[in-house]
């Protein structure tokens, strides 16, 4: 989906992984980052949201949590991430990133709310129910601090992704903040939900959620019962031309995570700001009738996308031209992707040891595919920072 924005918009970075995989310096099955890219993006959504007075935290997930990602993010001049799970804050807290906003998407596990408050001080906690806010609260409390709570809030006709749902009711918002002021080691902070915005696929444009709405409505029913300096927390599809939008609907903070790479939805259609700085890359492993077999463990095509052709530039040497393209098929999410098939019919057919990149808009973090930072691409000179594994660690290789 993404091959066609990158080969148009940052031809240097395909041309610089592939030379540096055919070196040997980047290995196969492998999400590689333009860091250059990355902080130039970071700085662009910064500057956005400074402007329109809205905190920003940086979702690194998508790029299984790269320290180099982090890096390159906190040189842009964002300085605070929101971490998806513990996992994520343990990564982007170990890069450097403060932990702006944690427990959304996922709550803290009961027996990790100690850890999380001691070792991290998150700005904000989502809390789903009265439970978990008790939770949040006295891990704060035994740490010495007082915990920002976020009310996961949902109404009727508000829209979840399937396993996403959960929450306070929002018509009950006024009683919720007063429940969770109530106890001791926390108090409330504001509201959220996600997704806030959604991409249309017919009208090819970003559209508000009901859920938004939901969380106006909110809003104004605290602002009615006196409460002031509301937190309202509106993620999703975030890019710096979706901003503005954000902040005249009443949010407070905005949570860019593909935007950071160039690959939200939108930028598959139009050409915004940020430029595309990450992709897949493999390698060919054999040939089998008719078919060159690539390494897999990193495929995932995200299904917010129908369905379409997949391809990959292929070839021994850096190319962007239309004539290194090949038609592939991915296995299905059902099977375990140990390798893709790529198209090996006519001339100037692939060969083992041949490099193949995608362009996806992944989630590195639920792949085993290694995660490679590359500097220097802007200046023509490509460098290898890291490569690491899906939580930010050194990955063994080749070794």
């Amino acid at each position: 989906m993404f091959l066609d924005v990158l080969r148009r918009r940052n031809p240097a970075f395909i041309e610089s992984a592939m030379a540096l995989h055919q070196k040997g310096l980047i290995p196969a099955n492998a999400y590689v980052l333009d860091l250059d890219a990355v902080e130039a993006n970071a700085r662009i959504l910064q500057s956005e949201a400074d402007k329109h007075g809205l905190k920003i935290f940086a979702m690194t997930k998508q790029v299984g949590r790269a320290s180099s990602f982090c890096d390159a993010v906190k040189r842009g001049g964002i300085d605070r991430a929101v971490a998806v799970d513990m996992a994520c804050a343990r990564a982007a807290s170990k890069a450097g990133l403060t932990i702006g906003h944690l427990g959304h998407l996922q709550q803290v596990a009961r027996h990790e709310a100690d850890a999380a408050a001691n070792r991290f001080r998150p700005d904000y906690w989502t809390v789903f129910n009265d439970a978990k806010a008790r939770e949040a609260a006295a891990g704060a409390k035994r740490s010495g601090y007082m915990q920002k709570l976020l009310a996961r809030i949902c109404a009727e006709g508000d829209t979840f992704y399937r396993g996403h749902e959960g929450g306070f009711p929002a018509e009950d918002i006024v009683a919720v903040a007063e429940q969770l002021d109530a106890i001791e080691g926390g108090c409330f902070a504001g509201i959220t939900t996600f997704p806030a915005l959604l991409f249309d696929h017919g009208k090819r444009k970003v559209l508000p959620t009901a859920n938004l709405d939901t969380l106006t409505r909110a809003r104004d029913a605290l602002m009615h019962a006196g409460r002031a300096d509301i937190e309202v927390n509106a993620p999703g599809t975030t890019s710096s031309v979706l901003l503005q939008a954000l902040a005249e609907a009443g949010a407070t903070q905005c949570e860019p995570g593909n935007g950071l790479h160039g690959t939200t939805a939108l930028h598959a259609v139009e050409d915004l700001p940020e430029l595309p700085a990450v992709l897949y890359l493999t390698e060919v492993s054999h040939l089998h009738g008719g078919k060159a077999y690539c390494f897999g463990g990193g495929f995932y095509i995200d299904p917010i996308f129908p369905d379409y052709d997949v391809k990959a530039l292929v070839g021994s040497e850096p190319s962007t031209a239309a004539s290194a393209l090949r038609r592939v098929e991915v296995p299905p999410p059902s099977a375990i992707d140990y390798y893709a098939m790529i198209d090996a019919s006519g001339p100037q057919s692939p060969r083992p040891g041949d490099t193949a990149v995608f362009g996806f808009r992944g989630q590195a973090f639920v792949t085993r595919a290694y995660v490679v930072g590359v500097s220097g691409i802007s200046r023509g000179a490509p460098k290898v920072e890291t490569i690491e594994n899906s939580f930010g660690e050194a990955a063994a290789w080749p070794v």
